[in-house]
């Protein structure tokens, strides 16, 4: 997520607003901090499962920023229907496969374990179905035969790094048309 708050310079149509967490120990909310983007967590397990409660803690959070887009990076809670229904069309997602091969975890050892020839990352619009919406932009790199899946999860996070922030600057700019990265 830092990566993409940092590539909302000049002439990046995007500014950061705020930058929320499941996870209080994450470092990018310090670096947020850091980098003059108000930052929070909501930690989800003191709600014991209770997912629309936690969600609603986060609506509080999300509420007085007044986004006008929500962007999704190792956000690692599954948002319910309901959620989602209230930032439709306004919600991105960055997944470390190419989709709609392998949503949800565990997703470099799968394409391993299949033998596939490439991996890479996916941005897509968020839905109710975990890592179905609309794909708007996809990079891939070639597997090694070296590669294990931390070998090959280091370099998707790279082309992640490339893939939202143009993702993103498209989306503002009214372009849904799919954008298809190269390794470099």
């Amino acid at each position: 997520m830092i990566r993409l708050v940092e590539s909302m310079v000049g002439d990046h149509p995007a500014r950061a607003v705020l930058v929320g967490s499941n996870d209080p120990t994450a470092t990018g909310l310090a670096r947020a901090e850091a980098l003059g983007v108000p930052s929070f967590a909501v930690d989800h397990r003191p709600f014991n499962g209770d997912r629309a409660a936690f969600e609603e803690a986060l609506f509080a959070r999300l509420d007085a920023a007044q986004p006008d887009l929500l962007c999704l990076a190792g956000f690692m809670r599954i948002l319910t229907p309901g959620f989602v229904s209230r930032f439709e069309g306004r919600m991105l997602n960055i997944h470390p496969s190419l989709l709609p091969k392998y949503p949800g975890l565990h997703t470099h050892q799968r394409a391993l374990d299949a033998g596939d020839a490439e991996a890479g990352a996916s941005v897509h619009l968020v839905t109710p179905e975990l890592d179905a919406g609309p794909i708007l932009g996809q990079a891939r790199v070639r597997i090694q035969p070296e590669d294990t899946a931390e070998t090959l999860a280091a370099r998707v996070l790279k082309q992640e790094h490339r893939l939202y922030p143009a993702v993103l600057r498209r989306v503002l700019d009214g372009n849904l048309s799919r954008l298809d990265l190269e390794a470099e």
